[in-house]
């Protein structure tokens, strides 16, 4: 298989954004309203608007408003992140907004599913380093978070934190290969079809 148009994920690495507190459902990721569009664009512009903004139009304080997580790419969460619908719609947003890697207690199934179809990884800690993770990316936004899919590991770019994550084999492999990415995967597969009915004699 040509790999022309695979692409690994094997490490993220980016200012961290902390967005505390479980049970955060598909619907406060992304209110249902905005769903109603015939592609993904501009969903970033909504993510957690029903916590950010009030119902008349002020800022609420939400991390994903304050000026020093607006690079971040690096979401950390807590338990059971992305529980409720299995709208894909969530991890877009997230992903359209600039996150590329999640961190977390525990993650939904079908969000993290929706997650790896997207080359975003979700890598799985203890509520311990859950802890420690926010407080770093809270006192110190600046500080790069190293997510090491090929080594499970998550540190931070200041040397005081070094963690061993779990991330599940299956898509720890995908990442690795690119095959995660399943359009590019049937993009490949037919170029090589292509390529061998080419060089058949009939």
């Amino acid at each position: 298989m040509s790999d022309a148009t695979l692409r690994a994920v094997k490490k993220v690495e980016g200012r961290g954004v902390a967005v505390p507190g479980n049970d955060i459902d598909t619907d406060r990721i992304i209110p249902a309203r905005f769903m109603k569009v015939v592609t993904f664009d501009g969903l970033e512009e909504h993510v957690f608007e029903d916590v950010r903004v009030d119902g008349d139009g002020n800022r609420l304080g939400h991390p994903f408003d304050a000026p020093e997580h607006q690079d971040a790419s690096v979401l950390i969460v807590n338990k059971n992140f992305g529980c409720g619908s299995s709208r894909e719609h969530a991890p877009q947003a997230l992903n359209r907004w600039g996150i590329k890697a999640i961190i977390g207690e525990s993650f939904a199934e079908i969000f993290f599913g929706n997650c790896v179809a997207l080359g975003v990884p979700c890598a799985v800690a203890t509520q311990e380093q859950i802890s420690q993770l926010m407080e770093l990316v809270e006192s110190q936004p600046e500080t790069e978070i190293l997510v090491d899919v090929d080594n499970r590991t998550v540190s931070a770019a200041d040397g005081t934190i070094k963690i061993a994550v779990d991330i599940p084999d299956g898509p720890r492999n995908q990442f690795l290969a690119g095959t995660w990415d399943a359009l590019a995967v049937l993009l490949d597969a037919d170029t090589d079809i292509r390529q061998v009915e080419s060089a058949l004699p009939y």
